[in-house]
């Protein structure tokens, strides 16, 4: 029962000196209560029953653990949410110690038999300047004691999601002392529910109501449109946007469901006027309240208006880049949408363009007709990256939605073992090293053909091999490269496809592993609505998957197309000067570049294990080889292992050879860390200066479990 342990609040026991324990959610409805609003039926687990478990289970040491393999601050997005996710995990298969678990259950004994949400309520939620509105996680429609702590423990661990991480980061919030606590709220189920705010985000006077039929997780998730009013002076709607009502969100078995709007809802706005403005004077009145400006979840239930959550408004969430950052969560809709885009048009019109873009060979341009050229060039690509970063990279999220479905459904001990279901997607960096593959097959039993590429491999290629080629240069190289890219190509790759020879022909890791089979055999653990979800979210991530692939390359070959034009600049500057030409690499002129990094100096002591992140499972141990860049590809030998900042697109046909990789960009959804998987490599990623702390020849052991890399010999 509330009030029998001191980590169990019902709303009407908090007392103003347990702000801190119940969190600014849970005080703020303490005070709507005792206010006189309606408010549904809840209990706070204060952040003494999360302190509780995180001592007794030793969670609180792993989470340390994990959060210390790198400075947060270096970590890209792919670093944050690996991070995030083994920490869920710990939370997911970490139960509450025997003794806790009873004395939660008899705290929600007065739940028994009743639906309920759990929502966060952090300590720092209603500080001024912060607000974590959609960065913890919430659960509706949960029944039964088990399902309760479930939820509890999954809102737990949204207190480490990555974007809670970053949020903190940046608010300089110390991320050691965080901590959380959870309301337990019967679950209201309105008719129609939405969103209130007393004053508009943007920091207008006027206030603004959002709704929606069902309920509001539709809204808040971003997969239903809201109908949208704006108030001015508490009795005039000044302003209102009706979008195409289509669906809404009802309890359904496991949590939500996505039922299509009958005709008489689809045609009709969830609210009168009249019901707007008493919306409306509600967020005002708890303006008055609080004495800040108001964020306020609602629901009608008949003509009963019930508060569900309060915090109060931040103006525009930070920088650029955490809004962008925040952006990256995306609804199962949304997904299908992106998929869409990326799919029928962006990857289309990006090989158009690098099609358009082959066509003038910039070795036949004039002086200024290049330079021309060059900004051209490097206007098309800036406008590229900027919609690969807005359009493709959220389209990782399909990826991350999946993982969180499987682990939540599965708890598997590896938090990373739904990746298996996502190899043999028919990536197009597979399909082209099968095609390198092909042609040093055909060397094995055509030793002149071997000798050829072995002597001129700048002359035409032998028998079939130079058909293969020139199919190869124009679907993965930048289509139709001028004469001086296409003879280095070919001096790049006949090395590599000399060196492939002896053992070519093999499947990739992901075509030995049976796809489908794993596919069958996942989808066989549901059944009705849950199978039909398990198999939308697979098909998306697969998709997700393959493309974090397919758009690198369309990409890339915008990329080899301004690189010829700058190699023709530079090459013309090295001969003689050239006025037209001058300013255009003003960092190679003795302008201000990036400094340098340092390489470790003799005797100067190294760390013997370098720590990363696992990206790919399995242990491997060989001579390292570093790549700088891709002109020293050809230097690859069979069996080594692979040494980079990052895996580019033209360097992923080094995987049939490697039988390792290490990288210093990090992240389970990299490129090199897709395609070590795809080809069963041992991979760990995310280690600072990976290319100067290891040295071509070290013998190096790269345990793709732990994520960790041990240099045995130095040179």
């Amino acid at each position: 029962m509330p009030g029998t342990v001191n980590w169990a609040l019902s709303l009407d026991q908090i007392a103003p000196r347990q702000r801190p324990l119940v969190g600014g959610k849970a005080w703020a409805l303490s005070l709507l209560l005792k206010s006189g609003h309606s408010v549904p039926p809840a209990l706070c687990l204060t952040i003494g029953l999360y302190r509780r478990y995180l001592r007794q289970t030793g969670l609180g040491d792993r989470i340390g653990m994990e959060l210390g393999r790198k400075e947060m601050s270096e970590m890209r997005w792919e670093e944050l949410w690996d991070a995030s996710l083994r920490i869920r995990a710990l939370f997911l298969t970490t139960p509450l110690p025997k003794e806790l678990g009873k004395q939660a259950a008899a705290a929600l004994a007065p739940f028994a038999g009743k639906a309920v949400v759990v929502r966060s309520s952090a300590p720092g939620e209603d500080a001024p300047g912060a607000s974590f509105a959609g960065l913890h996680d919430s659960f509706v429609n949960l029944r039964g004691t088990e399902e309760i702590l479930g939820g509890v423990r999954k809102v737990w661990a949204s207190l480490w999601s990555d974007r809670a991480l970053l949020y903190r980061q940046e608010l300089g919030l110390a991320v050691e002392r965080s901590s959380m606590a959870v309301l337990v709220q019967e679950l209201a189920e309105g008719e129609r529910s939405g969103v209130a705010f007393s004053r508009a985000p943007d920091g207008g006077e006027r206030a603004v109501v959002e709704a929606v039929w069902g309920l509001n997780q539709g809204l808040v998730d971003g997969s239903v449109e809201p109908d949208h009013w704006e108030v001015e002076h508490g009795e005039t709607i000044v302003a209102r946007r009706a979008p195409s009502r289509e669906a809404a969100l009802r309890p359904g078995p496991g949590g939500v469901r996505s039922e299509p709007l009958p005709p008489a809802q689809s045609s009709m706005a969830p609210l009168a006027d009249g019901e707007v403005l008493r919306v409306a004077a509600a967020a005002r009145d708890l303006e008055a309240l609080s004495g800040r400006p108001q964020d306020v979840e609602w629901t009608l239930r008949g003509e009963e208006l019930i508060l569900l959550q309060a915090r109060p408004i931040t103006t525009a969430a930070g920088d650029d880049s955490r809004r962008w950052y925040l952006s990256l969560h995306r609804s199962v809709e949304n997904l299908r949408r992106l998929r869409r885009s990326i799919e029928e048009e962006l990857l289309p019109r990006m090989e158009t363009e690098a099609a358009a873009l082959a066509v003038i060979d910039p070795a036949g341009l004039p002086d200024r007709e290049l330079a021309a050229e060059i900004g051209r060039r490097r206007q098309i690509v800036a406008g590229w990256e900027e919609t690969y970063r807005d359009k493709c990279i959220p389209m990782a999220h399909g990826v991350r939605l999946f993982g969180t479905f499987f682990n939540d459904a599965l708890h598997p001990e590896d938090p990373f073992d739904f990746l298996a279901l996502l190899g043999g997607t028919g990536m197009r960096a597979v399909d082209r090293n099968r095609g390198l593959e092909q042609m040093a097959a055909a060397l094995r039993h055509r030793p002149e053909w071997a000798e050829h590429l072995r002597r001129t491999p700048e002359q035409p290629w032998p028998g079939p091999l130079e058909e293969q080629l020139e199919r190869l240069l124009a679907e993965f190289f930048g289509l139709l490269p001028g004469a001086t890219e296409a003879v280095a190509l070919r001096l790049r790759l006949a090395p590599l496809i000399l060196e492939l020879a002896p053992a070519a022909g093999g499947d990739s890791a992901a075509e030995k592993t049976s796809p489908e089979r794993l596919r069958r055999a996942f989808l066989e653990k549901f059944e009705g609505e849950q199978r039909t979800m398990a198999e939308e979210v697979l098909d998306l991530a697969r998709a997700s998957y393959r493309l974090r692939d397919d758009d690198n390359i369309s990409l890339g070959k915008i990329h080899t197309q301004l690189a010829a034009a700058e190699d023709e600049a530079r090459r013309r500057l090295a001969a003689k000067p050239v006025p037209a030409l001058e300013g255009l690499f003003p960092a190679e002129e003795g302008g201000p570049g990036p400094a340098p990094r340092e390489a470790p100096r003799l005797g100067q002591v190294q760390a013997r294990q370098l720590q990363g992140q696992p990206a790919g499972p399995g242990v491997a141990t060989g001579s390292a080889r570093v790549i700088d860049e891709a002109a020293g590809m050809g230097t690859f030998r069979s069996g080594e292992i692979l040494i980079c900042d990052a895996i580019d697109p033209t360097m992923t046909f080094l995987a049939p050879l490697a039988a390792g990789i290490v990288e210093r960009r990090g992240g389970m959804l990299i490129h090199g860390a897709i395609i070590a998987r795809e080809y069963g490599l041992p991979c760990v990623t995310g280690v600072p200066e990976a290319t100067l702390r290891i040295r071509t020849g070290d013998r190096v052991t790269v345990d793709g479990y732990l994520g960790i890399v041990t240099i045995s010999r130095l040179p």
